[in-house]
Parts: C-alpha cells; sequence; structure tokens
C-alpha cells in the first residue's frame, strides 16, 4: 500500500512538471533545435552564433545547451560564471550574453569544467526537462537548443517535450556527413518535427594564397541531399581559419567583418531563419 501511495505522488509530481513545461514553452513563440547526424560538424557552433545572429537583429533569445556530455555553447562564446538562484522565484537565473539573450548550459553548473557527465537516459529526460522548467528564462522570440549528434535521448526528449519545435539540421559535403544526416531527416519525419531547413558547413577554403576555393569535403552535397529530401538549403559556409581561432577564445568578432565571405553567408542563414519563422 505505501509504495502505491508512493507512486501516485511520483506520478502526480511528473504531471504537475509536465503541465509547468507546457506553459512556459508558451513564453517563447519559437523553438529551433540544431542537430546533426554525426559529430564534428560543427553543429554547436551554428547554434551559438544562430542565437547571436538573431539577437543581434533585435529578437530576444533563449540558447539552450543540452548537450550534456560535450557542452561547448559558454566557451564557443566566452562565457564565464555559474548558475544563481533568484530569491523571488527560486529558480536558476540562465547566463546572460546580451541584454536580449539568454544561455543555459550543464557546463555552467560544474565546478570543474573538465569533468566528465556520466549519465544514463533517464537522469539526462529529467536534467532536460528542469532546464526549462527550473530555469528563470525571459519570455522570447526563439528558444534555439543544442543537441547532441545523432538521434539518441536528447532530441527525442526535445521532440516530445517541445512539439512544435522545428529543426536547423547541419552537415558537411562529404558522404559519410550526408549518410547520417539523412538518418536525421528520417527521425523528423517518424516524430512529427518539422525541418526548417539544411546547413551545409565547412564548405571549400579558400587559399590563402592564390584565392582558388579548395574543396576539401566534396562539393554541394548539401544542395543535393535537400533537394532529393525536398527540403530548404539555409546555406553553405565556408571554412574559415578565423572564425576557428575566435571560436577558441569566445569571440564573435568576425560578425563585423561584412566583407567576410563566411560572415555574408551567415547572415544569410540567419535572415532566412528569421523569414521562416515570422
Amino acid at each position: 500500500m505505501q509504495q502505491d501511495e508512493q507512486m501516485k505522488q511520483k506520478q502526480a509530481m511528473m504531471q504537475a512538471q509536465d503541465q509547468e513545461i507546457k506553459e512556459k514553452l508558451k513564453d517563447f513563440k519559437n523553438k529551433l533545435l540544431v542537430m546533426s547526424g554525426k559529430g564534428g560538424v560543427g553543429k554547436s557552433t551554428i547554434a551559438a552564433y544562430l542565437a547571436v545572429g538573431l539577437a543581434r537583429k533585435g529578437f530576444r533569445v533563449g540558447l539552450m545547451d543540452v548537450d550534456l556530455h560535450g557542452p561547448s555553447i559558454p566557451r564557443l562564446l566566452g562565457l564565464k560564471g555559474s548558475i544563481q538562484s533568484s530569491a523571488e522565484s527560486n529558480k536558476g537565473i540562465p547566463l546572460k550574453y546580451l541584454p536580449n539573450m539568454e544561455v543555459m548550459s550543464i557546463e555552467a553548473l560544474l565546478g570543474d569544467k573538465d569533468t566528465a557527465t556520466i549519465w544514463r537516459g533517464p537522469l539526462k529526460i529529467g536534467v532536460i526537462k528542469q532546464f526549462i522548467n527550473d530555469i528563470a528564462w525571459s519570455n522570447s522570440d526563439y528558444l534555439v537548443i543544442d543537441c547532441p549528434p545523432g538521434t539518441g535521448d536528447e532530441p527525442l526528449t526535445i521532440a516530445q517535450i517541445i512539439p512544435d519545435t522545428k529543426a536547423v539540421i547541419v552537415t558537411t559535403p562529404q558522404e559519410i556527413s550526408l549518410s547520417d544526416v539523412r538518418k536525421s531527416i528520417n527521425f523528423c519525419h517518424q516524430v512529427n518535427m518539422h525541418i526548417l531547413g539544411l546547413v551545409e558547413n565547412m564548405s571549400g577554403l579558400t587559399c590563402p594564397y592564390c584565392g582558388k576555393t579548395i574543396d576539401l569535403f566534396k562539393t554541394n552535397g548539401g544542395m543535393i541531399t535537400a533537394k532529393k529530401a525536398g527540403l530548404t538549403l539555409l546555406g553553405s559556409l565556408p571554412l574559415e581559419p578565423e572564425i576557428v581561432s575566435e571560436g577558441d577564445i569566445g569571440s564573435v568578432a568576425w560578425m563585423d567583418k561584412g566583407d567576410m565571405p563566411y560572415t555574408i553567408s551567415f547572415n544569410k542563414i540567419v535572415d532566412m531563419v528569421a523569414d521562416f519563422t515570422r
């Protein structure tokens, strides 16, 4: 009898939390899940810079890093500090990157930034729910979610608890990446998640000596995949050593360099995302 009562109480608490999450999500007009079929394609970089790009256009943005095993958003943006508790709401206060942009990442809860997060599925699902419900997010035009690669617990949890999420899928042009992207596309179809479009990253390197483009990872793979799947190619981003260097030091100074090919291409992606979600 006591076990039955405890089970009922636990179920009631879970139902109450799910209802709170449902109400909280109403504070976000658009929810964007940045995902990829495999690691190493620049997914977190795209998620971080997409959030910053939207914020710089004047939108209110929340950036939620649910890559619990390999969080990199705070380092990409040069964010320091940890999550503090609000005396008024007893909820965590997200990190502030811009006046109109807030960030939440598991790294902001870890004392040692190099600590390995060794968690199984149920615990990860609970943490993702807490990221939404137990954080004092401001009302936002966008909630951008950075997810680990693949089609595991994290993207599935997002699909289940945020059913109106739209996916932005990141790939590189070579076939080994595109084959995994097709799995991500099928995943979205199976969970009824709308795909906003594909972003092809690392699409060519401009030789600093002769100015010619070197297709290190082949070319046009993203465009061909998008066309075959009936999806929109939001844009192709070239390999740019300066972006790598700035990411390592947590800088986005490249965004102010309007003549840089990467900046031009990325701004077009941000514009398309904004246009498609109005």
